[in-house]
């Protein structure tokens, strides 16, 4: 989603740019990753690849959420490192704070306690390539920075898969219900939780217009909406845009992960951060790709 949306604004640039596919470059193939990166030298890399998912699935395969996306990571570092890239760009991620701890989150406070069960082998992946990245700018001098992102959604979203997000399943249940007059919801969770989530086109301005200049970004940085939300209220402003009227059920036996998780964004801010796009208007736009892109129209 990000990758596309990178993709999307650089492509009108007079950049050489380079953007494979999991088809064109297996992220897990080390030798394939070395010979990429030896064969074009980039100047710049956006490492905006990763294997993710939803809570249910983090909650199964944790396992592989942990070591393929440490693979991934160290296949791209490694090859980066001995063909000297200069700028690296790595997208982290607000699951790696610790479960408690106060809010807003700022930088300072990642490795700071334990994290949340849910999604553990996910952010201890973030952790070890966010550490590795910061080391390699020190050790080497290097332009390599990382962007602590919170939830993104958007078009090209994951939907109707074990990879949707919060905002992605609910789009996708209230269109169904909306579609087959179902009077109910069921919601995971008790509603209560509150998330943060960013609008992925915003997000993307803010990384190009910094492709010249990662030298001046701290070696974490915080990129978020800076306002968070309840699971419910999020449930009622997808209802609302697609005017679902039926009534939305609690199920407080499915798992809901942290309580809260938002970030503080002061320096990002201070140095230029400034997400456009509103929530309700971000999530008309993303159901209305939903419905012309997944939906086919229909």
């Amino acid at each position: 989603m990000l990758g596309s949306s990178i993709k999307r604004l650089l492509s009108v640039s007079t950049f050489d740019l380079l953007t494979p596919s999991r088809i064109d470059l297996n992220l897990l193939d080390a030798k394939a990753v070395d010979n990429y990166i030896r064969t074009h030298k980039p100047e710049v890399v956006i490492h905006a690849a990763a294997r993710v998912g939803g809570i249910q699935a983090n909650i199964e395969s944790p396992y592989e959420y942990l070591t393929e996306n440490i693979r991934m990571d160290s296949n791209l570092f490694s090859a980066s490192m001995e063909y000297r890239v200069p700028n690296l760009l790595y997208m982290a991620s607000s699951c790696m704070y610790p479960r408690d701890t106060f809010q807003p989150m700022q930088e300072s406070q990642i490795l700071s306690g334990a994290l949340e069960p849910t999604n553990e082998g996910y952010a201890l992946a973030k952790l070890v390539a966010t550490k590795a990245v910061e080391l390699a700018s020190t050790q080497y001098g290097l332009n390599w920075r990382s962007l602590i992102l919170s939830n993104l959604f958007g078009p090209g979203d994951h939907f109707n898969s074990d990879k949707s997000h919060l905002l992605a399943a609910i789009i996708t249940k209230v269109e169904a219900a909306k579609r087959t007059n179902a009077p109910e919801i069921i919601m995971w969770g008790t509603g209560s939780v509150r998330r943060e989530f960013t609008y992925v086109e915003d997000v993307a301005e803010f990384i190009v217009s910094k492709i010249f200049s990662f030298k001046d970004l701290p070696a974490t940085l915080n990129i978020g909406l800076g306002r968070d939300y309840s699971v419910f209220e999020y449930y009622q402003m997808v209802a609302q845009c697609a005017g679902y009227l039926g009534k939305i059920s609690a199920d407080a036996s499915r798992p809901e992960g942290m309580r809260q998780k938002l970030m503080n964004i002061e320096v990002a801010q201070k140095l230029g951060w400034r997400p456009t796009t509103n929530v309700t208007d971000a999530i008309a736009k993303t159901y209305d790709w939903y419905i012309d892109s997944v939906r086919g129209g229909n």
